[in-house]
């Protein structure tokens, strides 16, 4: 069905495989018919191929390596669907290899105008970062700029980029701080989770502790602060007594984060709760109490988790959480783990007004089938029993009557818990140690037997009758008990040898020798160290005499505690307080600050903003009238209009997703900065439109009108729609709806297509200006765009030549450019041909840095060819050809004949389409043929270009943001001087020089041989042996590679 030339077959299939990944079946085998479909032109077909992609990339990467420039091509499609789904396959590939293309596609959809694909690059950031490391200064850059971004749906992706890949650059967060408070209730619930934990450590950083005692809190938190007016608040602050004031950000972040308690997510909700526990002062922490009670109607595992967190808490804090004792009572439904800590945060919330209450509980829960709980319950008596003396004797008493339960584990717990309580007051139980010396015959758990023998062995004085009895017949039994109560049974004996040695001091001896013989070491350790110590003899050591002291000496009273005590230090609701121990990734909270650093690097100056804005919509109002557009005849109009169709291909795609994305829904949520770039676009577009009219008044030639007829109705066409989509905007962030931008855009519009008809008519009234001959140096007085021009030899335009010009058409460049001589002609030459591989042929080309005869679009390669054998070789050619889609080989006339030690030299002209991919072809000769390779290095795909620094800067203006790329290099000294910096740029580039009217700043300009695009370099030297190197260019892959190759060159010696 994938093979079928039917979309409706196949969108059928893809909709059964992605059906089969749902269900969990493995469909990796279908990917290469799969990854056939991905050019398909049914947007329905391409979306389901994405899907099946982003889950099989990652396993068939060489598949998916296959088809990486269709995903390319995808980022340019004007469906924000197949854009982001290309970028996230894209960053799905992990080969390092193709790290250079997702940095460029990372870039170049932080800038996108759908906030859908700016927050799946925010996404793909951290799939680079684990990939490549070495990336993390490149993608703090774009995280700097997406977390500008105004968009919600952004806000959250871009934050959990930044905690990724650099979680301590705090100075990223100051500006946005304010923005992300106001935008946290936005966005969606995931990001409002990690957005939450990002700011909770940034709090913890920038403002003091609110933890000081009640008297000095300056606002006593309630619901109705946000109601009183100023004057009420003013007269109560008088009152108080001002030892501590809240920072207002500090208190921003509490209050808008407090309506997400009533969230339906439970990851929210504990989420606002820890940073409650952690940055609210401890009157105002209770307020999360009845939210995260709310989520214990929630699944086992949300409830698991959220119990955890309030275990922690109510150890701190019991008030929080005691008016909901009743909502952690044990349900018989409830699995071990969630009873077991209910049963934990009952015995911390105990206190003498509830214990009798939770004491009846824990008798029913005694009682329960799960022998686990009933020992957790036992151990819980006997914590409640130790924290809250007035019910320790009750505790007590209930603990000895479940020694007769028939459970063995009951019991055995209950002894293990009643020995612990007997260590605090153990002078009142002597009858409770008899009692339990009883049962010793009918307990056989480890634990139990060994903690009772432990008992006997410590209060042996208080019971000496019995404990002598219970050392006979546990050594009877001694062979065959467990390591435990072994090494208690010797405890025992010696004890009652040092207490009671007539009685008892063959059974000792008795004891010692069967474990002198044990199999177990300890024992056997355990023994000699026992025997040396209690039995005098001529080798013992001066510790004998002290071994009444060290065997009976008083214990302390072991601490019942809450295995949640420790837990604390790590942040509430993360992994590692989960698991009780460091999870990778971990960050800890740091302490408070003594001092709050400057709160004013969060200022973020809105004013001056402003101020640019009205700026910027002032000069678009005002310039509109002016634009002029200038017409002959019907006829000249068709031709503008074809002119206008033959622009740039990157001209006219930006041109149609503005259009469709201005038009869409999500226009509206558009960021500020991209408003701003296109604002700023249209302002500069419109002043050019505006010198380019009024250059045409000034000019009599017939033929510059014409041709400035055509540019300037270029310009303006593109300038209107660029000031629509502004206007559109602009509306759209002022008041948010969709209806007024469309309203504006379609004003916009019907006022430009007003004022260009009357324009027109002006212009077809005006009196045709007598034809005389144009010198092209009148060109100078021309400015229709920022224009470069290079000046030729004077000519005259002959009548013919006029004709022929009228039919010429401009680029959609806003360069008209001339190219000028070369500066330096490099002689390095590579080896394409080794003799010995090339059976005594060897060949070597280098780049002339002439435009190529053979076609404009073509860089000049001269290839030498030398014969080092003894014979002629005859018909040296070029054969077969193996090129990468739309490369093209001018090839060299094939050498008839090579003379033995004879060399010939020949030219050949390759379009690279402004790429460094190697050109495969044969060289082949009568008798043989070699596969050769010719790749270029990325300053010799470029043509130098004259202009003005005026022009330069004009152009510059144009070309920021993504088309943008700058680093800062330390220059070597011998460096420094303007000379060295000219001859080692232009060596490695083929730049022309721009004149420069500051001795620290050099510029180059030129343009790529196949598309025309201009390539800036500016070179501005700085203090202490530093440079900034900065390239404009729309080829932003070649300028990231030319940026690579300049660097070197300017800081090596």
């Amino acid at each position: 069905m994938l093979e079928s030339s039917k979309d409706s077959a196949k969108l059928d299939a893809m909709k059964r495989i992605v059906g089969m990944i749902a269900k969990g079946k493995n469909a990796s085998e279908l990917f290469p018919a799969v990854v056939k479909n991905v050019a398909s032109k049914n947007i329905e077909i391409k979306k389901l191929v994405y899907v099946y992609l982003m889950r099989y990339a990652e396993e068939q990467q060489d598949l998916a390596l296959l088809s990486i420039s269709t995903f390319q091509r995808a980022l340019k499609d004007p469906n924000q669907l197949i854009r982001a789904s290309a970028l996230r396959v894209l960053s799905s590939i992990r080969v390092p290899i193709i790290v250079p293309i997702m940095m460029l596609a990372i870039k170049e959809a932080s800038s996108d105008l759908s906030p859908y694909v700016r927050k799946n690059a925010a996404h793909a950031i951290q799939k680079l970062y684990s990939l490549d490391p070495e990336q993390k200064e490149m993608l703090i850059e774009v995280i700097e700029k997406l977390l500008k971004d105004r968009s919600t749906l952004v806000a959250g992706s871009v934050v959990m980029a930044f905690e990724e890949v650099c979680p301590d650059r705090i100075d990223l967060i100051h500006k946005n701080y304010r923005k992300l408070c106001n935008l946290l209730v936005d966005v969606e619930e995931w990001g409002q989770v990690v957005i939450i934990h990002m700011l909770t450590r940034y709090a913890r950083t920038q403002f003091v502790s609110p933890w000081k005692t009640d008297d000095d809190i300056v606002e006593e938190y309630n619901e109705n602060n946000f109601y009183e007016s100023d004057e009420e608040q003013k007269e109560k602050d008088r009152n108080v007594k001002k030892t501590y004031t809240m920072d207002p950000d500090h208190r921003l972040l509490l209050r808008n984060t407090k309506p997400l308690l009533q969230s339906r997510n439970a990851a929210v909700v504990m989420a606002v709760a820890q940073l409650y526990w952690h940055l609210a002062p401890k009157s105002e922490a209770g307020i999360v109490s009845k939210s995260l009670v709310r989520l214990l109607r929630s699944n086992r595992e949300v409830q698991y988790i959220v119990l955890q967190n309030i275990a922690t808490m109510s150890i701190q804090r019991k008030g929080m959480f005691e008016p909901y004792l009743k909502s952690f009572y044990v349900r018989s439904t409830d699995p071990t783990m969630i009873k077991t800590l209910k049963l934990e945060i009952l015995t911390n919330l105990a206190n003498e007004a509830n214990i009798s209450t939770l004491l009846r509980e824990f008798q029913t829960y005694v009682k329960s089938q799960d022998k686990q709980f009933a020992a957790a319950t036992i151990q819980a008596i006997g914590r409640c029993a130790t924290n809250i003396t007035e019910v320790t004797d009750t505790c007590l008493n209930g603990l000895v009557c479940l020694l007769s339960n028939r459970d063995e584990t009951v019991v055995a717990e209950s002894v293990v818990v009643i020995k612990k309580l007997l260590q605090t007051q153990p002078a009142h139980h002597g009858e409770i140690i008899k009692h339990m010396a009883k049962l010793l015959d009918n307990i056989t758990v480890p634990v139990a037997r060994a903690s009772i023998l432990w008992l006997i062995g410590e209060y042996c004085e208080r019971v000496p009758k019995i404990a002598p009895d219970v050392l006979r017949k546990t050594a009877k039994s001694f062979t065959n008990e467990d390591d435990l109560v072994k090494l208690q049974i010797l405890s025992l004996g010696a004890k009652l040898y040092l207490t009671n040695s007539k009685q008892t001091k063959l059974l000792t001896q008795y004891v010692l020798n069967l474990g002198k013989y044990d199999q177990s070491y300890d024992i056997r350790d355990r023994t000699r160290f026992i025997r040396q110590l209690i039995v005098p003899n001529e080798k013992s050591g001066a510790l004998s005499k002290y071994a009444k002291k060290i065997f009976l000496a008083q214990k302390p009273a072991p601490l019942l505690e809450s295995p949640f005590k420790d837990r604390d230090h790590f942040q509430l609701g993360t992994l590692s307080h989960t698991l009780n121990s460091r999870a990778t990734g971990y960050l800890e909270l740091s302490d408070w600050p003594d001092v709050a650093p400057d709160p004013a690097v969060r200022n973020v100056e809105v004013a001056e903003s402003a101020k640019e804005w009205t700026a910027i919509l002032g000069k678009t109002k005002k310039e509109k009238p002016t634009e002029k557009f200038y017409s002959e005849s019907e006829e000249e109009e068709d031709e503008s209009a074809s002119t206008s169709a033959t622009e740039s291909e990157s001209g006219s795609e930006s041109e149609k997703e503005d259009k469709e994305e201005g038009s869409s829904d999500e226009s509206s949520e558009s960021s500020s900065s991209s408003e701003e770039s296109s604002d700023s676009e249209s302002d500069s577009k419109e002043s050019i439109a505006k010198k380019a009219s009024g250059a045409v008044k000034e000019s009599n030639a017939g033929e510059i009108k014409r041709k400035a007829k055509g540019i300037s109705k270029n310009r303006n066409t593109s300038s209107s729609s660029d000031t629509v989509s502004s206007s559109s905007e602009e509306s759209s962030s002022d008041s948010k709806s969709v209806s007024d931008s469309r309203s504006d855009s379609d004003s916009g519009k019907s006022r430009s297509a007003t004022s260009s008809k009357k324009e027109e008519k002006t212009a077809q009234d005006r009196k045709t200006p007598s034809k005389q001959d144009v010198f092209l140096l009148d060109l100078d007085d021309f400015h229709p765009v920022t224009t470069p021009v290079a000046v030729p030899t004077a000519a005259v335009l002959s009548p013919s030549l006029t004709a022929d010009l009228e039919g010429l058409s401009l680029s959609g460049s806003s360069v008209i450019d001339q190219v000028t001589t070369q500066v330096f002609v490099p002689t390095k030459t590579h080896e394409m041909l080794h003799r010995m591989t090339g059976k005594g042929l060897s060949a070597h080309y280098h780049f002339s840095r002439q435009p190529d005869m053979f076609g404009d679009h073509m860089v000049s390669v001269q290839v030498t060819v030398t014969n080092t054998t003894d014979q002629k070789i005859e018909n040296i050619h070029i054969g077969e050809t193996k090129l990468p889609l739309g490369m093209r080989i001018h090839e060299f006339n094939p050498i008839e004949c090579l003379e033995p030690g004879g060399s010939a030299t020949v030219s050949m002209g390759i379009d690279f389409c402004d790429s460094t991919q190697t050109a495969s072809f044969q060289l082949c000769t009568k008798d043989d043929h070699f596969n050769v390779n010719i790749q270029p290095p990325v300053g010799e795909l470029l043509l130098p270009v004259t202009m003005s620094e005026k022009d330069f800067k004009k152009e510059q203006g144009m070309l920021t943001g993504m088309n943008e790329t700058s680093a800062t290099i330390a220059v070597a000294p011998q460096n420094s001087t303007s000379l060295v910096i000219i001859e080692k740029v232009v060596k490695a580039a083929n730049l022309g020089v721009v004149p420069s009217g500051q001795d620290n700043i050099h510029r180059f300009a030129a343009k790529t041989v196949h598309s025309g695009s201009l390539m800036l370099v500016t070179v501005e030297l700085k203090e202490s042996s530093t440079a900034q190197l900065i390239i404009n260019t729309e080829k932003t892959v070649i300028g990231s590679v030319l940026l690579r190759e300049l660097k070197p060159v300017l800081s090596q010696g």
